[in-house]
């Protein structure tokens, strides 16, 4: 099966390359880097491909995604789709529906990373009548520096000295306005915007997303740990995890490498706290989607993620 990676130069693009490299199931195209912004050139190569999979600024991959033939499989990493009506959510957890429009879709939009965590937290416990879709939510994440990209990489690995500022964590976003605030909306079904407060940390993968709540009647932590539970309990990659902090802190890297994301409960009779830990560059980006490739291709969602 033949596929293009269209940025493959990208972060999400060298890790995709990466991952697909290792199966024997995928042959992949590449454009001479000279004509990579070649439209011609690159419609060319796109006709070839089965799949192709768009690692691009939004406007870029917008162009794109319109050049791409109707029926190759066009998966989109960028924001440019992810609250488009035509694209398919890439979040096959969050219900039967979320899974069976990436199963018969040919266009579908892989979540933010921030996004991906506070959906898997909020959708359920949203649906499911707990919080209501008119409340008021407040979320923190702190995330690896590679979610920047190429920039904030160089930043952090070739333009800092010992003990500057870049090694201290970094709140960002503080005109409280975020590219993932419209699919963290849209996806969850809440009215309106979370209270948004994202972080980058000293560490080049890895994120954990939080979700603050007050105890009531129907928020307490068994009954939000039983929720999610219910929820997940047959996914491959989201799992409900026991409070194991070490020495009473929680490791934002633990699910580095992988597709997996571990959900936590915290609280007493007040507060309730739920935790999203994953890969910014893993379910936050190119596992999950080689993870909504192989559905779509009717193949094990588990293939090239081990």
């Amino acid at each position: 099966m033949k596929v293009f990676i269209d940025g493959q130069a990208g972060t999400t693009g060298l890790m995709l390359e990466g991952r697909l490299k290792a199966r024997d199931d995928i042959s992949l195209l590449e454009i001479d880097p000279a004509l990579r912004k070649d439209r011609a050139a690159k419609q060319e190569i796109m006709a070839e491909a089965a799949v192709i999979f768009l690692c691009l600024p939004d406007d870029e991959a917008k162009i794109s995604a319109e050049l791409a033939p109707k029926n190759s499989l066009v998966i989109d990493a960028s924001t440019a789709h992810r609250t488009h009506p035509n694209w398919a959510y890439g979040l096959p957890e969050l219900s039967q529906k979320h899974r069976e429009a990436i199963a018969s879709g040919k266009r579908i939009s892989v979540p933010g990373c921030h996004a991906c965590g506070f959906n898997a937290m909020a959708y359920p416990l949203i649906e499911s009548g707990i919080i209501p879709k008119e409340a008021w939510l407040n979320c923190t994440s702190i995330t690896g520096y590679s979610g920047g990209g190429r920039p904030l990489i160089e930043k952090y690995e070739q333009q800092r000295s010992p003990g500057d500022a870049l090694s201290a964590p970094r709140p960002y976003a503080l005109g409280l306005t975020h590219k993932h605030l419209p699919e963290m909306m849209k996806v969850s079904g809440l009215v309106n915007p979370p209270h948004f407060y994202p972080i980058v940390g000293d560490m080049a993968q890895g994120m954990l997303v939080t979700l603050h709540l007050v105890v009531s009647n129907l928020i307490t932590p068994k009954i939000i740990r039983e929720t999610l539970e219910r929820h997940y309990k047959n996914s491959h990659f989201i799992r409900v995890k026991a409070e194991d902090t070490e020495g009473g802190f929680l490791d934002p890297t633990k699910c580095n490498g992988t597709n997996n994301m571990d959900l936590f409960v915290f609280g007493h009779d007040e507060l309730v706290l739920t935790a999203a830990r994953l890969d910014n560059l893993g379910k936050g980006a190119s596992g999950a989607a080689i993870q909504c490739m192989n559905i779509a291709l009717g193949l094990d969602e588990t293939i090239g993620m081990r």
